[in-house]
């Protein structure tokens, strides 16, 4: 490793070292045996191996259990704002590939995937709701933001506003407070009332991104929805835990016969109401508040198979590795719950949002569900989250 390096330097363990030469982007406090120099809270460290070997540069945080976040393995890389920009750039230049131009809506920065660890920004039309999770990235917001809206800017695309999301008690972890506000910068919005009508897969949704969920709308989900549709033409749908009612809607407007969206919350169903109506739906889909196992036990308990498709996109069961064992319980409860009411013939789509529901564990979850409930099970297609949400590999968490 040069000798003339500008960064403190960190050492690393064996174990995490073979992480990172194999695609992973985090250290771990405890996989740190030594630090050369003093680094300051967001300051960007060199990342080095026992040999001394050069393994990253990244950012630094002793008050995270993720105290180094990688953010470039290249040696000559200067963290400037000719950097950021670089990336910037890339960024929206695959979305336009992936998405064959139609950004009006995606996911512009998925955090580690696209080499800004610990930030997500998402593009609703004229207006970016990021969300920090890193120190790093908060120190270097006042940078990065106002070269967002710059690049759109040199691809003709206007940005109004941009809403920072920061109200995730996460950020704790990283010695950061909760809250959330319109970013400051020249020629940028402030006064906006979070309302917007925005448009997927020809689909118009009224969303709130300053109160509504996450950013305001699940963007991960988009293509998945066209290919419940492509299935739903001619059947009986029902979109468990719907929120805006985004697979329901996809499955009225290719064709279905009707659909019945599903969700525990009342805010959620009016949401999902006012999306049908937004769209000419409502003759086509009627919108239910209830606990959705409770609903389908009651299904089942009434002796009726009134559905031949039924959507299980529940939120996600576990957010950590601790409680992997009861959400796999969870998951297949509700798997159960759905194959018991299906007629035979009939369509699952079934989901996970949680990475600690690794690929292997769900599909043996789906044996067992359908074991339990004598089901014979056709594999038609597995899918993952879209595109403008990459999968950096050797990072299972993206």
């Amino acid at each position: 490793m040069k000798s003339n390096r500008e960064f403190p330097l960190v050492t690393v363990s064996e174990k995490c070292e073979r992480f990172i030469r194999g695609g992973h982007v985090w250290v771990y406090g405890d996989e740190i045996t030594g630090i050369l120099g003093e680094p300051s809270p967001g300051c960007i460290v060199d990342v080095a191996g026992k040999r001394g070997n050069y393994l990253g540069s990244g950012f630094f945080n002793s008050r995270s259990k993720i105290t180094v976040r990688i953010l470039s393995k290249n040696a000559n890389d200067r963290f400037d704002a000719a950097f950021f920009e670089r990336r910037i750039n890339y960024c929206i230049d695959y979305r336009m590939t992936v998405l064959c131009g139609e950004i009006s809506c995606c996911r512009v920065i998925f955090g580690e995937a696209d080499g800004f660890p610990g930030l997500t920004v998402d593009k609703f039309g004229d207006v970016l709701v990021t969300q920090t999770l890193s120190l790093g990235i908060e120190m270097r917001k006042g940078v990065i933001f106002p070269l967002l809206v710059k690049a759109f800017a040199e691809r003709g695309i206007a940005i109004r506003a941009i809403y920072e999301r920061n109200d995730a008690a996460i950020r704790a972890k990283e010695g950061l407070e909760e809250g959330k506000g319109f970013f400051s910068c020249d020629g940028l919005a402030e006064d906006l009332d979070g309302s917007l009508i925005i448009e997927e897969n020809g689909i118009k949704y009224s969303i709130d991104f300053i109160n509504g969920q996450k950013t305001g709308f699940f963007l991960d989900q988009r293509f998945n929805r066209l290919a419940a549709g492509r299935i739903a033409k001619g059947k009986r749908v029902l979109d468990c835990f719907t929120h805006t009612g985004a697979f329901a809607l996809n499955c009225a407007a290719c064709g279905a016969e009707s659909v019945t969206a599903v969700d525990i919350s009342a805010k959620a169903v009016e949401l999902t109401r006012a999306n049908a109506r937004l769209n000419g739906l409502e003759d086509k889909v009627e919108a239910v508040q209830a606990d959705v196992f409770d609903y389908l036990t009651e299904l089942y308990s009434s002796g009726k198979k009134p559905f031949d498709f039924i959507i299980l996109d529940p939120p996600a069961f576990t957010k950590s590795g601790d409680t992997v064992k009861s959400a796999y319980k969870g998951y297949k409860e509700i798997n159960m719950k759905a194959m018991r009411l299906l007629p035979k013939g009939g369509w699952l789509a079934t989901c996970s949002c949680s990475h600690f529901m690794t690929d292997d564990l769900f599909f043996r979850m789906l044996c067992d569900a359908a074991r339990d409930t004598d089901v014979r099970l056709l594999q038609v297609e597995t899918r993952r989250q879209s595109p403008d949400h990459p999968v950096l590999v050797g990072v299972p968490e993206t």
